[in-house]
């Protein structure tokens, strides 16, 4: 929805090339840090508009026949169940669905890395299954002391003890199910590894966040700390570019406070560090690829009061507390936006108040806002996506795309069969409901033609949706957000 912001087949393409350049500055063989996610990066869609949410992945086919693949994951992660928010699965399980989308599309999956690996038994399970599967398990261990000890990390000791990592291609990306896994220690293990083995090779890292050459208070650099807020993560200036070479960049908390550690171990491994500040570790290339200012930053505004709503509902939820909610509000006022610049909330909660019940809006590509209301026979969401379409598809408001006949047998089985409490039809049953409707009715087969325009559409709830709708929203691109309140009083919500 909305302009296009971002040139994403020229991202592609100055990313790989980049990229081959680093490759070669090593002398033919790199450790890729790659930060973010790799298959499914929407936040980066959102915020740049133009971005395909797989992008890095199709800079990756560039550079196909070079790259392999390294997983890694951190013990501590398997061993406390650490899930993926916007998946909803285990960071083990994560693991083994990207293996199967990287061998899916034909990439080399070398093998999988278990850091800070202690002999737990749970991650002895998942060591064990991942072997049964034929995949290659390495083992890294904590190094006491890290990173503040660097003659005992870059010893035999520290480093030396970890596995060494049998790769055979010049690209080596390191990624992960998500922060917190080790990468960077895998590479600088490797490093020491490869040195010790007479192999020339280096290290660099892929963020996309923050955007190094945007200026620190750009609204896509405070998208990414909306992101993180959670975290605590911080954009900041980076003091060792502008000493060296006197230019103005943009790097993160982290990356700068680890830098002096990073750049003395790799002096230790290397004889000298290449690098002499956190910027010029690093390949992003997203900066020079923004084709429409304007558009980029409206699109980040949008996202950062989107996250201010996450953080309200996780609040609500029990799942974090307020200085979470406190850190977005202060990055609202930086950007000098609120709520009140996101229509579909004002719309959502007028429909509430008129019906008395939970409402949606949906604001469409060019601008119209569509509700949708509680009724017996649909929720809220349900009845947002019949109208939705009705409108995409110039089909008049009064039309019935699905017959109740078609609606109270689904009803019947939701409540006499299923165990169900709540008879109205969640946004996948009504939408099941219409392609059965699609096969004789020629009406109901066009509203179904429409369901691709809904991708890119911001909407609202007055009510934190089931995961059923949240996700059904998801899987259709709809970025949807909602009030932090529970559609009735009970302590369990499912």
């Amino acid at each position: 929805m909305g302009k296009i912001g971002f040139d994403n087949d020229k991202y592609i393409k100055l990313q790989s090339e980049k990229i081959r350049e680093r490759i070669n500055m090593f002398g033919g063989k790199l450790y890729l840090e790659f930060g973010g996610k790799l298959f499914d990066d929407f936040h980066a869609a959102r915020v740049l508009p133009g971005f395909a949410p797989d992008s890095k992945v199709k800079m990756l086919m560039e550079l196909k026949d070079q790259a392999e693949i390294v997983i890694v994951i951190n013990s501590d992660a398997i061993e406390k169940n650490k899930r993926r928010g916007d998946l909803g699965i285990t960071y083990d399980l994560d693991a083994l669905r990207l293996i199967d989308a990287f061998r899916g599309i034909g990439l080399f999956v070398g093998s999988v890395v278990i850091t800070r690996y202690n002999s737990q038994p749970t991650v002895q399970a998942f060591e064990k299954r991942l072997l049964s599967l034929g995949i290659k398990v390495y083992r890294h261990y904590s190094i006491p002391d890290y990173p503040a000890n660097i003659p005992f990390i870059v010893s035999d000791e520290g480093f030396g003890k970890n596995d060494y990592i049998e790769t055979s291609r010049s690209l080596v990306v390191i990624t992960a199910p998500g922060p917190g896994s080790g990468k960077m220690a895998t590479c600088l293990s490797q490093l020491y590894h490869e040195h010790k083995r007479g192999v020339k090779a280096g290290y660099a890292k892929f963020e996309t966040f923050p955007v190094w050459n945007l200026p620190l208070k750009h609204p896509v650099n405070i998208a990414y700390e909306a992101a993180t807020a959670d975290l605590d993560d911080v954009n900041m200036i980076d003091p060792f570019h502008l000493d060296v070479y006197g230019e103005t960049s943009v790097n993160y908390n982290r990356d700068i406070e680890i830098f002096p550690v990073l750049s003395a171990i790799m002096e230790n491994i290397l004889g000298e560090s290449p690098y002499k500040s956190p910027t010029d570790m690093g390949v992003n290339m997203a900066g020079f690829c923004i084709t429409d200012p304007e558009a980029v930053r409206k699109a980040s505004c949008q996202e950062i009061i989107r996250r201010y709503y996450a953080a309200l509902c996780s609040n609500r939820q029990g799942m974090s507390d307020k200085n979470e909610i406190y850190k977005l509000e202060l990055l609202m006022k930086q950007v000098k936006t609120s709520t009140e610049d996101r229509p579909v909330v004002a719309a959502a909660l007028k429909k509430a108040e008129q019906t008395g019940a939970p409402a949606v809006a949906l604001e469409l590509e060019n601008g119209k806002i569509i509700t949708g209301k509680t009724s017996s026979l649909l929720g809220s969401s349900a009845a947002l996506l019949l109208n939705a379409l009705k409108e995409l598809a110039n089909i008049p408001d009064e039309t019935q795309l699905i017959s109740p006949t078609i609606i109270e047998p689904i009803q019947h089985l939701k409540i006499e069969h299923m165990g169900n409490h709540n008879p109205r039809l969640h946004t996948d049953e009504v939408l099941i409901a219409l392609s059965i409707c699609a096969a004789t009715d020629p009406v109901a087969a066009k509203a179904m033609d429409m369901l691709y325009k809904l991708r890119g559409c911001e909407a609202h709830s007055t009510v934190i949706l089931s995961r059923v709708d949240e996700q059904c929203f998801r899987k259709l691109g709809v970025n949807i957000t909602f009030e932090p309140n529970y559609q009735t009083k009970k302590l369990y919500h499912n």
